[in-house]
């Protein structure tokens, strides 16, 4: 009652053919008496209930390390001397760029992504995203005590162009991006060339992808 499913009928679970349904949201729940409710309300719900909209139960993501290429990323951050859990949590995202040396770029795409990296942020993570609206946001993590100040620019200049790419710009056509640490309130504003194609970012010698073959609508849960 307190999340408002009151008189609804959760599906498939209470379908008769338990192997109906399912891809489409709108067979999730049926009224009894009522308006069918909407996609917006299932997904709102289940960002609040820490659950995926498309796989409730986590059916496919029950361990993850069964998803292609998540290992592979484990793997990578086993190497190094600590991590904590969310840098593990950020191996989810299918936008997870490394860096050499020591640098971790992730993209979100959609609201879903956004609302789950938005409570990754550290005090130290850069935040960079598009002066336009509806764009993509992203997380830059990296020990910036450590860095040059020509590294640092480099750093947020490529995060720059990967997040104007991720933007839709066109190749050629300046778009500008805004920057700033979690921990400071003022900004900065980048005019940046995207790439060609999110391709060209992983043929960079610098950069390595290893990319996670989604199943379903997200690997996120």
């Amino acid at each position: 009652r307190s999340l408002g499913l009151e008189g609804k009928v959760i599906r498939p679970l209470c379908s008769a053919d338990l192997t109906a349904g399912g891809k489409d949201l709108l067979e999730w729940m049926d009224p009894l008496g009522g308006t069918r409710v909407s996609d917006q309300f299932i997904k709102e719900l289940a960002v609040e209930l820490g659950m995926n909209p498309y796989d409730p139960l986590s059916s496919a993501n029950r361990c993850k390390l069964t998803t292609p290429g998540f290992g592979d990323r484990v793997a990578d951050l086993f190497c190094e001397s600590g991590f904590t859990l969310n840098a593990l949590r950020l191996l989810d995202f299918q936008l997870y760029y490394e860096i050499f040396p020591n640098v971790r770029i992730v993209v979100a795409v959609d609201d879903w992504e956004k609302r789950l990296l938005q409570n990754l942020f550290l005090p130290q993570d850069l935040r960079v995203y598009p002066a336009t609206p509806h764009g993509p946001m992203t997380l830059v993590r990296t020990d910036w005590d450590n860095k040059s100040a020509f590294a640092r620019e480099g750093i947020i200049k490529l995060a720059s162009r990967i997040t104007a790419t991720h933007a839709d710009g066109s190749p050629g056509v300046p778009v500008p991006i805004y920057y700033r640490f979690e921990s400071e309130d003022e900004k900065w504003l980048l005019n940046v060339l995207p790439f060609d194609s999110p391709g060209d970012v992983s043929s960079l010698e610098a950069v390595k992808v290893v990319p996670l073959e989604i199943r379903g609508a997200s690997a996120l849960k």
